[in-house]
């Protein structure tokens, strides 16, 4: 019995004495990653315009340390599963940090903190989260998230569809309508995070969503937007059918693709870049969840902006979050090289920042 207890403790011992070069090796990386080296983030930039608004002054703020409690040794078991999530999030921020810091990448990879960018951002005061809304990325569900969180309802299922995205009635703030104080502070101390999925993948969520099903009724995607592409990079005039997905990837490859983007306004949110939605190159995010394995990452979120007992992400339909390589495929069979290249072009500083190869087809 002695040999057993004696046994037992020095079990406990190598336990505990694991947990903390563990916890040591791990705090040493988060604090090497989120304290951005002012080398790589602070060269002045030029403003980039993508719609008529007034920009304010570009924000700059340090990274804060932000390391939930959840992660702290507290003498009790520990989830296997919640260190390897921590360890696979905090690669996804060093990734991010190391492609910042690529000079050859600079003009893809960094953009103005302008008006543009914080009314993509969305504010939970109460308990201190900035979401930035990248749109065909199942972000409808996060707004539900805040919604709930800000007492504008108690619980998810109680929200109706029409009032998510009604800003005047869901009661979700949006960053640019505080003082340029005010957002450099919660800038520089909420919890921040955002969505991203494969970017192809993306743009054909939303080509079909705005302008082949458009579920929701929007009418100026087909009837304003699409004509103004159809009329520009319609290669066919004798062409009569709506938009296809070849006029819109050669819409978004064109390097002068801006004077259409500013007719189109706040529209073209579906469509741009992570880095123009979300600057986060320049914005110090806490997290960055990804599409693909948002089934790990949703509880991960909830748990590090410890909220995930007062609320939970809406069940994720089996399959939905899975990459569809057939269909992407498919879509872009019938899209000259030229214009994927030049599309690619436009969108490789997404595909670096956060991980996501480069298509096969482009090869």
């Amino acid at each position: 019995w002695l040999v057993s207890d004696n046994m037992h403790h020095q079990w406990l011992l190598l336990a505990a004495c694991f947990w903390v070069i563990f916890m040591f090796m791990v705090a040493s990386k988060f604090i090497t990653l989120t304290f951005k080296d002012p080398d790589g983030y602070s060269a002045k930039q030029e403003p980039l315009i993508l719609t008529a608004v007034t920009k304010v002054e570009e924000v700059h703020v340090p990274a804060q340390k932000h390391w939930p409690e959840e992660f702290q040794p507290t003498g009790k078991a520990f989830s296997g599963n919640l260190i390897h999530q921590a360890l696979v999030h905090m690669e996804r921020l060093e990734l991010l940090r190391n492609v910042c810091r690529d000079t050859a990448l600079r003009n893809l990879s960094h953009t103005a903190v302008s008006k543009f960018v914080l009314d993509r951002i969305f504010v939970c005061d109460k308990h201190k989260i900035l979401f930035c809304q990248t749109p065909k990325v199942g972000n409808t569900q996060w707004k539900k998230v805040l919604i709930v969180l800000n007492g504008a309802f108690s619980s998810i299922e109680e929200i109706p569809e029409n009032i998510v995205h009604d800003h005047e009635k869901n009661g979700l703030p949006r960053l640019s309508s505080f003082s340029d104080s005010e957002i450099k502070k919660r800038l520089n101390l909420y919890f921040k995070f955002f969505i991203v999925r494969d970017p192809f993948e993306r743009l054909i969520s939303a080509f079909k969503d705005k302008f082949v099903h458009n579920p929701r009724f929007e009418p100026w995607y087909r009837h304003e937007i699409a004509p103004g592409i159809i009329r520009k990079y319609r290669r066919n005039r004798t062409e009569t059918r709506g938009l296809q997905f070849e006029d819109f990837v050669r819409y978004l490859g064109d390097p002068n693709h801006r004077w259409l983007d500013l007719q189109f306004g706040d529209h073209i949110i579906h469509w741009v870049t992570y880095v123009e939605l979300c600057a986060p190159c320049e914005i110090p995010y806490s997290v960055i969840g990804h599409h693909e394995t948002l089934e790990d990452d949703a509880p991960f979120i909830l748990k590090a902006a410890g909220i995930d007992h007062l609320v939970s992400y809406p069940t994720i339909p089996p399959g939905i979050t899975v990459y569809n390589r057939t269909k992407v495929e498919r879509y872009f069979s019938g899209v000259s090289k030229r214009d994927i290249r030049r599309l690619y072009a436009r969108f490789e500083g997404d595909f670096k920042l956060f991980g996501y190869r480069e298509p096969d087809f482009l090869l």
